[in-house]
């Protein structure tokens, strides 16, 4: 009768587990996605008014003197990093790289607001309609998921809940 019961208990904690691994699984595939939808939405956002965001960038402080490259660089660099979010062996590389380009927005950001008076914008579509600081506060809830994203998954590897370790390209 008590095998009985710990085998009840034992089917009970399985239960358990399998519920917090599939949230974790969907917290990680939601944040994923989300930041999937932010970097193809502002890479081809990019990609189409190229021409005048070279334009904008010359006026931006410590970027100014090379426009061509950041103008170029940025979106490849968002569409590399939605494709390692959408190919599951390189979610991590890819969650790493959001954070990276997330962080360097987000220092950018503040650098732009503490020491430059006239903030010229090279943000499309809905982002555009954010004020800076707004612009900041998204900037900042979007580096905290991609730390939460990364832990997840983290523990997701050292719990055994994905089967194969991913290339990590960033780190």
């Amino acid at each position: 009768m008590k095998n009985a019961t710990l085998s009840g208990s034992a089917i009970q904690r399985n239960g358990f587990m399998n519920f917090v691994v599939a949230k974790r699984t969907t917290i990680v595939e939601v944040i994923s996605a989300l930041f999937i939808l932010l970097f193809v939405y502002t890479a081809i956002n990019k990609f189409l008014v190229l021409e005048d965001l070279k334009h904008v960038l010359k006026s931006f402080p410590l970027i100014g003197s090379f426009p061509q490259v950041i103008a170029w660089g940025l979106p490849v660099s968002e569409s590399i990093i939605a494709l390692l979010l959408f190919i599951p062996r390189t979610k991590l590389s890819g969650l790493y790289g959001s954070l990276a380009m997330m962080t360097a927005f987000t220092f950018y950001l503040g650098f732009m607001l503490v020491f430059t008076p006239k903030l010229p914008c090279t943000c499309g579509g809905m982002l555009q309609k954010l004020s800076w600081p707004q612009h900041f506060i998204f900037n900042i809830f979007f580096v905290f998921l991609a730390i939460v994203a990364i832990r997840l998954y983290k523990k997701q590897q050292v719990t055994g809940e994905i089967t194969e370790t991913p290339p990590v390209l960033f780190t």
